[in-house]
């Protein structure tokens, strides 16, 4: 007997979509960090085995750390944009220049130290004054480091007048400019070269998150470590984010989609942050009470005077290229002062 012609068209369609239903996406993820980061095994692994499961399998991702797909870290959100990785983890300020508004969240003493409490912050802060820097992009997360502190090799930091004449690793240009500000001499270098560098005496420490000193073996070159006043600001963040290929995501089923989208933005955010914090701990943990180096209410203070005009500065440099560093700055400073 012959199909009528309504009949073959829906016998196609109900193959087609057997067959689209049964289709495995696997996506290249690719980072700076180590397999064993926190990054990779504590979020990033468990974040796509949540979409594997909530999938049923047709979601897989394929792990491409340490740049195992070549370049340098500064080129990550390029290849994320490009297609090399579907998705990438990294920092925007590697990428100096290409993500301007976003630094507004890596100015000196604007966020709370903590990423449960600065990562809703900055989640706040991208929706409603940075989206234009992620043009092009799937933007999965936008979170940060848990705030800098300063760790230092035989030398501690515990006033301005400390910071004269040491070299300190910075981690972006916002970074440099506040470790600048304060009377030292930053040096520009990822994570994976805070080690070497100052075991080699190239520089006298680092301004960087607890998060990284573990795995980086930070604290075995350093014997000092600053601690900012509880309840206070930290020196400075570095913005993290995840993102996505817009092409590959749009490219995905509607059902696929979905399950990417519910468990992206603030409940990423949230993923990164119960781990961040939970490493940061750790990290302070384990380390003897002899060498943290407190700084106390009034040198706290005449740090963050000496850092005051490192806003302004990055306001007006906004605004000469063609943003309202004004309207970004203030934007960020209320949303900061309303969650505290």
């Amino acid at each position: 007997m012959k199909m009528s012609k309504l009949a073959v068209l829906f016998a196609a369609a109900c193959t087609c979509a057997a067959a689209h239903a049964e289709t495995t996406y696997t996506l290249k993820v690719a980072h700076f960090l180590p397999a064993n980061s926190n990054a990779q095994r504590n979020i990033i692994e468990p974040w796509c085995q949540q979409l594997g499961e909530e999938s049923a399998g047709r979601i897989k991702c394929q792990f491409y750390p340490s740049m195992q797909l070549g370049g340098t870290p500064a080129k990550l959100a390029d290849m994320a944009r490009n297609g090399v990785a579907d998705i990438v983890w990294t920092a925007p300020a590697y990428s100096a220049g290409k993500f301007p508004r976003i630094e507004a969240m890596e100015l000196p003493f604007m966020l709370p130290p903590g990423a449960r409490a600065s990562n809703p912050i900055i989640w706040q802060y991208y929706e409603q004054f940075a989206r234009d820097d992620f043009k092009g992009y799937k933007v999965l997360s936008v979170h940060g480091d848990g705030g800098m502190d300063i760790h230092t090799r035989g030398k501690g930091v515990a006033t301005l007048e400390d910071l004269k004449n040491l070299k300190l690793r910075a981690s972006s240009r916002t970074a440099a400019r506040l470790v600048e500000a304060l009377g030292a001499t930053p040096v520009s270098m990822p994570p994976a070269q805070m080690t070497e560098s100052i075991s080699k005496g190239v520089v006298d420490g680092a301004l960087a998150s607890w998060e990284v000193v573990p795995p980086t073996k930070l604290d075995e070159v350093t014997d000092h470590h600053s601690a900012i006043p509880a309840g206070q600001p930290a020196f400075s963040y570095t913005v993290l984010a995840m993102l996505m290929n817009e092409r590959t995501f749009n490219s995905l089923p509607e059902d696929l989609r979905a399950i990417i989208e519910r468990n992206s933005g603030p409940a990423l955010n949230e993923r990164f942050a119960i781990a961040w914090d939970k490493a940061l701990d750790e990290a302070r943990t384990r380390t003897p009470s002899d060498q943290m180096v407190a700084i106390d209410a009034t040198a706290y203070g005449v740090m963050r005077q000496a850092a005051a005009p490192v806003a302004d500065d990055w306001a007006s440099a906004a605004t000469e290229k063609g943003l309202d560093g004004k309207a970004l700055l203030e934007g960020a400073r209320s949303l900061s002062s309303n969650a505290r």
